[in-house]
């Protein structure tokens, strides 16, 4: 199951996708390692208008039908057999896009978390018309909220995305639906790292016993 894709997942990812259920799994794969493609195009050192014309290649094609696009791109291989709706995945290149300025308010916060949400949405309604929005995009934000903060000097941006997170976290999460079993297993170790303040998801035997628990159960 496109193995060259797998490869280029940190490993907190690869055993997140192994609790994917089967018929999402695929699609699960294609939302982690677009995520991973588009976090490095941030993590690249280089001018901004650079990873902002990457940015904007990817998000042109969601505009676009998968007949329109280019032959040879493995990702994009994939993400032609995408269950959801693609248009929300240029949302997720937007939210991406976001991390790109130079100071980061509490509004662009929020809307990256919102639009890096937007894949795990579709991803869900792929498999049910009628769910709870919010017991996706709670887990969703959490987890790109906590992810960001791992990856953030201490500072006033710091703080900011973590204020925001101990929000989000006071609400209650509806059930999720197991087309988001990978998202839950990460959003659980993100968190655990957060409140360790660990600089990785996967930190002893601890980490593997909470992937497992919610792999199996989902919470």
């Amino acid at each position: 199951m496109h193995d060259a894709l797998i490869d280029t997942l940190p490993l907190p990812q690869r055993l997140a996708l192994s609790y994917a259920p089967k018929k999402v799994r695929s699609g699960t794969l294609a939302l982690l390692a677009l995520d991973e493609r588009l976090s490095g195009i941030l993590r690249q050192k280089g001018e901004t208008i650079i990873a902002q014309m990457k940015l904007a290649w990817w998000r042109d094609r969601f505009a676009e039908t998968p007949t329109q696009w280019p032959e040879g791109e493995p990702l994009l291989g994939l993400l032609r057999e995408f269950p959801g709706d693609l248009t929300r995945l240029g949302k997720v290149v937007d939210g991406w896009e976001l991390l790109l300025s130079e100071n980061l308010d509490a509004e662009s916060i929020d809307t990256f978390a919102h639009g890096r949400a937007q894949g795990w949405l579709s991803l869900a309604h792929s498999q049910a018309a009628q769910i709870d929005e919010m017991s996706v995009l709670f887990p969703a934000r959490q987890f790109a909220l906590a992810d960001l903060s791992m990856h953030m000097d201490k500072g006033d941006e710091r703080t900011a995305v973590e204020a925001l997170l101990t929000k989000e976290r006071a609400f209650k999460l509806g059930k999720p639906p197991s087309a988001i079993r990978t998202l839950m297993v990460m959003r659980a170790l993100a968190l655990r790292a957060v409140d360790q303040s660990n600089d990785s998801l996967l930190t002893g035997p601890s980490a593997m016993a909470l992937a497992m628990r919610v792999g199996i159960t989902g919470r």
